[in-house]
């Protein structure tokens, strides 16, 4: 496929007007219906699908309309004379803010707005005493570490996320990890030593918004039956749990989100649980991570 081809018959003789011939602002308003990556490939075609793919009124339709929020968390010498495609290529890697203890960034086929939360940046009761609770350093964080609980009989842990999130339907998740890992001789190992009390009782995770939207569940980090007939699946992954939804329609106002996972039944004690962090992400790109349609 290409200019060169799509404008000659079999026996070299030109058949007329090809690729090459069509009006870049044609082949802008054709990109305003592609996906990023496909206009990138569309872009090594002829010198009219380059200089179309590169247009700032291709890619301004491609950045969420509150992406000025997302630059805000950085220096202004580092997109002040970028394009709108270089914008969205930076925006598509992590923006962390917050003391770093929070990231934002735009999902690369969509655009969407995403966002993640730390342990580092929630409550977490009596994360200050290293008999309960440990911190670890690890590279299977987004945030290089996570909350390791040891004991305890009182488990929770409260977050809350302010933003200007745009239109959309989210869904919020905790990232947990039955077990403690770490590396022995280049492997990943898992020790389960401590961890016990997840199958008693469930865990509460809620959610609420500064509009009034309400979402909770419950559900129990460990199935030792259940597991221990089907290879003990809980233990030893980390596993994204989903608190519930909220909508958002106007992204004017900034969106207030708490959220919480919380077991205090103190009438047994609970250990062996790695807490990285909190998801904030459009439902439609969970749902199709968890069809396979994306990395």
């Amino acid at each position: 496929m290409g200019a060169s081809l799509s404008n000659l018959t079999d026996n070299g003789a030109t058949l007329g007007p090809g690729l090459g011939d069509i009006p870049e602002s044609c082949v802008a308003c054709v990109f305003l219906y592609l996906t990023p990556p496909e206009i990138c490939n569309l872009a090594r075609l002829n010198r009219a699908f380059r200089g179309a793919a590169s247009s700032d009124s291709v890619w301004e339709k491609k950045l969420p309309p509150n992406y000025q929020d997302l630059l805000y968390f950085m220096p202004s010498e580092r997109y002040q004379h970028l394009s709108k495609k270089d914008i969205f290529a930076l925006l598509s890697r992590p923006v962390l803010f917050d003391d770093g203890n929070k990231e934002v960034w735009i999902d690369r086929v969509t655009g969407r707005v995403c966002m993640s939360i730390s342990a580092q940046a929630m409550a977490i009761t009596g994360i200050e005493d290293r008999r309960y609770w440990n911190w670890i350093s690890t590279e299977e964080s987004r945030f290089h570490v996570v909350a390791y609980l040891q004991q305890i009989w009182w488990f929770e842990v409260d977050g809350v996320a302010k933003f200007h999130f745009p239109p959309d339907v989210y869904t919020v998740s905790f990232r947990l990890h039955l077990g403690r890992f770490s590396k022995r001789l280049g492997w990943r190992v898992c020790n389960f030593e401590n961890t016990h009390g997840w199958d008693i009782k469930p865990v509460r995770l809620e959610l609420s918004t500064s509009d009034g939207q309400q979402a909770s569940c419950e559900c129990c980090l460990d199935e030792t039956e259940q597991g221990d007939a089907n290879g003990n699946h809980k233990r030893g992954c980390w596993i994204d749990y989903k608190v519930g939804e909220f909508i958002v329609t106007n992204s004017e106002t900034a969106t207030e989100v708490r959220f919480s996972v919380k077991q205090i039944d103190c009438t047994h004690s609970k250990g062996g649980l790695c807490v990285d962090s909190v998801f904030i992400i459009p439902s439609h790109l969970k749902e199709r991570k968890r069809k396979g349609f994306l990395k």
